[in-house]
């Protein structure tokens, strides 16, 4: 009998535009069923944990087993507002785009709760190295609005001088490192930073976020290397959101096994998060926070989501999945299961929530408008000399030149 012919096999998604989306393969424990373990539990004995899933908040809106956490309705209510204001903030600058006043855009839609929750959870001092779409960051730590527009726009009041695309933020004391588009990079500077923060026996630790695609890429298992041999005292975070762009997660390899479970082979702890909770995001991201403190170094986290809207405004994502997908997502909307969960233990209502939304729509509507005063794409840009500032500390005879030609 001649030897079996080997066959390549190539991952395909399970939906493709026409065919009706269903998730029910995915086995999601319940709410309140993944165990918390000691925070400084040796990491050998967590190896469960990359297979299971954080979740706090059950279908109530209750919030349920080890895991939930013990926050103040008030600071509930402010990572209410940070994700509501980076939704309404998204649709209003996503509609700018189609009316060409920005040449580019990306929504966090069904993913707000991200951002948020790492934001409130971490102190002042340590450094977030973000992806695009956890813009909620920024609007928890409260960034000023008017800001963000005038970088999107790209007009004369760029905080950025017109040296960054727009929505690729940078904001120092907010704790958000400068945005790159290259979202491999994030692991390997985080570990970076992270381990000087260590060697000036610093308290600040870092966060970093990929997309699941990204975790095809060297820098990926160059990011864990480090972070698991140096045990620098940092939080990774993967953001599956199913989907990089038009590639679905099994071509990096998620039809094989959870993100998190990579962690195992770099000797770190591994966490599967909700990331449709807010509440689960907060107690996992304390958690981390609190073993890197006490140098027991770095933890891997996988936060399951599913991105709702297309991965930019260059993208139609009907030509690659179901169009009702988002719809079948088990895991639910962000936004509204943080304001169940408030309704349910009597800290909200409906008036309320109609109320917040009102006066943040109105607070967006006021910094476009101010930021369109300025101008808008094409309209008004950075003054030219500005490419001359900020690039050495003592200008070189060809700068000084050049710009002396300029007459600027």
């Amino acid at each position: 009998m001649p030897d079996p012919r080997l066959e390549l096999y190539i991952p395909e998604p399970r939906h493709r535009p026409g065919d009706r989306p269903s998730f029910e393969h995915l086995a999601l424990p319940v709410a309140g069923e993944t165990r918390r373990p000691d925070v400084l539990e040796e990491e050998s004995a967590m190896r469960d944990m990359p297979f299971g899933l954080v979740r706090v908040l059950d279908e109530a809106g209750q919030a349920v087993g080890p895991w939930a956490p013990d926050i103040a309705p008030d600071l509930l209510r402010e990572g209410l507002r940070a994700m509501l204001l980076t939704r309404l903030f998204d649709d209003r600058l996503f509609r700018a785009h189609r009316q060409g006043k920005t040449s580019f855009y990306m929504k966090s839609l069904g993913e707000e709760a991200i951002g948020a929750a790492q934001a409130m959870a971490l102190s002042a001092g340590d450094m977030c190295f973000p992806t695009y779409r956890v813009l909620s960051w920024l609007m928890a730590r409260r960034y000023p609005l008017i800001d963000l527009v005038n970088q999107i726009f790209s007009n004369e009041k760029d905080p950025l001088k017109g040296r960054q695309l727009p929505i690729l933020y940078s904001a120092r004391d907010y704790g958000f490192y400068s945005l790159s588009g290259n979202l491999g990079s994030r692991f390997g500077h985080a570990v970076g930073w992270a381990m000087a923060s260590a060697y000036r026996n610093d308290d600040k630790i870092a966060l970093a976020y990929i997309g699941e695609g990204s975790t095809a890429e060297g820098n990926f298992h160059e990011g864990l290397t480090f972070a698991g041999v140096y045990h620098a005292p940092c939080i990774l975070c993967i953001t599956n959101n199913q989907w990089a762009i038009s590639s679905f997660s099994g071509i990096a390899g998620g039809n094989e096994t959870t993100f998190a479970a990579k962690a195992i082979g770099h000797g770190l702890p591994g966490l599967r998060v909700d990331g449709n909770d807010f509440l689960a995001i907060w107690a996992a991201t304390r958690w981390a926070a609190e073993r890197a403190r006490a140098n027991r170094g770095a933890t891997l986290i996988e936060l399951f989501t599913y991105r709702a809207a297309g991965h930019s405004t260059s993208d139609d994502p009907t030509k690659y999945r179901p169009s009702d997908e988002a719809e079948a997502w088990p895991l639910g909307d962000p936004i509204d299961r943080l304001k169940q969960h408030l309704i349910a233990i009597g800290e909200w209502d409906e008036e309320r929530h109609a109320a917040l939304a009102e006066g943040l729509d109105n607070e967006v509507r006021a910094a476009v408008k101010e930021a369109e005063a300025v101008g808008t794409l094409g309209k008004s840009k950075p003054s030219v000399r500005e490419m001359f500032e900020d690039v050495f500390e003592t200008p070189d005879w060809r700068l000084i030149e050049q710009r002396r030609e300029l007459g600027i």
